[in-house]
């Protein structure tokens, strides 16, 4: 998914030739009436080097009007926020030895406009009624709506099946914490799993700003599905980071910069975590602090939990004090030392239910 992660940098140029815009709607003209256009999003002094000829328009910025000056031959100048037209009927002419991967004339043109600009540079394509974006090294070809929907339901249909799996490596993690029988493995299934759903997330993203409109219910999907995904992964690495360590802001960077490879093997991912990586640590047994669970108990502030992690160390020493002994915590009180005591008695029954029935 490195493409992925590439084009979320771009999502704001992306969202501006999503269905719905003016942008879109002339660029949608244009392939209809089959002709092409080389459209540029920029009038600074860089942009306005490699202009030359053209007739100055000065006009405010509408889809209709950018549909009838694209009809010339030449390209088509827009200011910085797509508010007016400034030029149309251009002829560019950027540095010949800028390379280029491209063949065709215009969308040479166009990858060297904007590596020497910086600027978004939009192609459209009159044989292949394709739009190509570009800028600086980035490119993107925009796809048909119909294809985006079928690409990003394929996509929502695979977080489903991982969110699935997270779910219960999370469960079977929840009722091992309570019968303190944790491993590393067991930990870092929960992080990898979460790690994999939220790069399919990106991705749908990727999909989502195109779309625009059109994308509002996989939006929603997407919404559903993520809830309490992000928070889960946070709760597991502040639960098991080894003490010392990396901070948890260090861990989620280190998953972030694994790649997919990497991610498949529960080695990368326990070294993600800050422990040594070999194999034969998986085996290890680990006590989590607490936060994870805390977390769950409805109407517990999180510097409450943050307190009781720091007084007794982890869950097992939590879940074995007295009542009397959780109301010296600053902020828990009788009433709070009751509802840590219940919630983290309901959380335990059900994870034991779940994994055992």
């Amino acid at each position: 998914m490195e493409g992925y992660r590439k084009d979320r940098d771009f999502l704001h140029l992306l969202r501006l030739i999503a269905p719905g815009t003016e942008l879109r709607e002339a660029l949608g003209r244009i392939i209809a009436s089959h002709l092409g256009a080389l459209v540029v999003v920029g009038d600074d002094e860089k942009v306005m080097q490699v202009v030359n000829g053209g007739v100055r328009i000065d006009c405010e910025f509408s889809a209709s009007r950018l549909y009838q000056v694209a009809k010339m031959d030449g390209a088509v100048i827009l200011d910085e926020d797509l508010s007016r037209i400034r030029f149309a009927n251009v002829h560019l002419v950027p540095d010949p030895s800028i390379p280029t991967s491209e063949s065709g004339t215009r969308h040479r043109t166009a990858e060297r406009v904007a590596r020497q600009t910086d600027k978004l540079v939009i192609a459209v394509s009159e044989r292949m009624e394709r739009v190509t974006m570009y800028k600086g090294e980035w490119s993107h070809v925009v796809l048909p709506v119909r294809v985006l929907i079928s690409k990003a339901n394929q996509a929502l249909q695979t977080l489903e099946k991982y969110k699935s799996r997270l779910d219960q490596v999370s469960a079977t993690l929840s009722a091992l914490e309570f019968e303190d029988l944790v491993s590393l493995q067991d930990v870092v299934s929960v992080l990898q799993r979460a790690e994999m759903m939220q790069r399919i997330a990106e991705e749908i993203r990727v999909y989502l700003a195109e779309l625009g409109r059109e994308g509002r219910l996989i939006e929603l999907q997407l919404e559903e599905l993520m809830t309490g995904v992000e928070r889960e992964k946070r709760n597991v690495i502040r639960d098991y980071r080894p003490e010392g360590g990396k901070t948890a802001e260090a861990v989620e960077r280190s998953l972030g910069l694994l790649s997919e490879e990497e991610l498949l093997h529960l080695t990368s991912v326990a070294q993600a975590l800050g422990y040594s990586g070999v194999h034969d640590e998986l085996d290890l047994q680990l006590r989590p602090r607490g936060y994870r669970l805390l977390e769950r108990i409805p109407r517990l502030p999180s510097s409450v939990v943050e307190r009781l992690v720091k007084n007794f160390g982890d869950l097992q020493s939590i879940m074995q004090a007295s009542e009397k002994m959780l109301e010296g915590v600053e902020g828990v009180g009788r009433a709070r030392a009751h509802a840590v005591k219940d919630g983290l008695r309901r959380i335990a029954e059900a994870s034991l239910v779940e994994r055992y029935a």
